[in-house]
This record gives structure tokens, C-alpha cells and sequence, in this order.
């Protein structure tokens, strides 16, 4: 089965009903998106599927019929995305599980809404659990990159 995943399109081996998530971790060595609670309930394993948040742990490689982009297809090291960037700066993640997801969450947030309020971030992060508390700080990084995006 072919699969296109951060521009480049892959030919992967693993059984139809395989969640993404072990398709993008075991196959492709991609491990940005993580394994969280294995039940869409978190956040951690979140992609983008042609622009759109999708919970890789739950969604079999099979059903995925578009462009798949991983925190790792955002931007490089050396040429970060304003999000990665802001992340970054504003200390937005201090253990760093949850962070790759809600950088996703927040690219998927801002494709949609480029200039959201407080509220509205809250609102499209509500979904993704951070046990750091850090909440405000990456309200105030999804800002920060909402501004340089612009």
C-alpha cells in the first residue's frame, strides 16, 4: 500500500487495519506522533491528513486517503515552523509528551482560523491533555505563531 506522508510517498507493509500511528513509528521511523492513551483520547499520536487533526492511534493506515503531515513535516531543525518556533520560545511544553500533538492541533487550528482568540485556541486544544500545566503558555505560543504567520 502507498502512502504519502510528509511529501515523500512510501510503500508500507503492515496489514490494512494497522493503526497509522505503528505504521508511522515501526515502518517509516517517525516518532513524532506518540502513543498515548491508544483510545483518541489524548492527543499525543495527532497528524495531519490533507490539513485535518486525525488521531493515528485509532485510524487504520487503510482508511487514509490523503496527505499525511507529522510534527516532523512541519519543519527542520534548522528551519523551524513559526509553531515549532513559538513552542519553543514560550516554554510551551515542559515534558514535551503532548507537545507534537498540540502543535498539530494548532496547525490544523490556524489553517482554519489565522487569527483566533484566547478562547477560541482553548477551545480547539480542549481535546489534548497536558498534565504539565502549561496550558497558558502554549495558549500564549499558538498566539505568538497566529502573529508571525499572519
Amino acid at each position: 500500500m502507498l502512502i504519502k506522508v510528509n511529501d515523500k510517498t512510501w510503500t508500507v507493509a503492515s496489514a490494512s487495519d494497522t493503526p497509522l500511528l505503528y505504521v508511522l513509528s515501526n515502518e517509516l521511523q517517525l516518532h513524532g506522533p506518540r502513543f498515548g492513551c491508544g483510545l483518541a483520547q489524548c492527543g499525543a499520536c495527532s497528524v495531519l491528513v490533507d490539513g485535518k487533526e486525525v488521531r493515528s492511534c485509532v485510524t487504520p493506515v487503510s482508511a487514509v486517503k490523503g496527505a499525511i503531515t507529522t510534527i516532523e513535516g512541519l519543519g527542520t531543525p534548522e528551519n523551524l515552523h513559526p509553531l515549532q518556533k513559538a513552542f519553543i520560545e514560550e516554554q510551551a511544553c515542559q515534558c514535551g509528551y503532548c507537545g507534537n500533538g498540540m502543535v498539530i492541533a494548532a496547525q490544523a487550528l490556524l489553517a482554519k482560523n489565522p487569527r483566533p482568540t484566547n478562547q477560541q485556541i482553548r477551545e480547539g486544544l480542549n481535546g489534548h491533555l497536558c498534565r504539565c500545566a502549561s496550558h497558558n503558555r502554549i495558549v500564549r505560543a499558538v498566539q505568538k505563531a497566529s502573529k508571525e504567520m499572519s
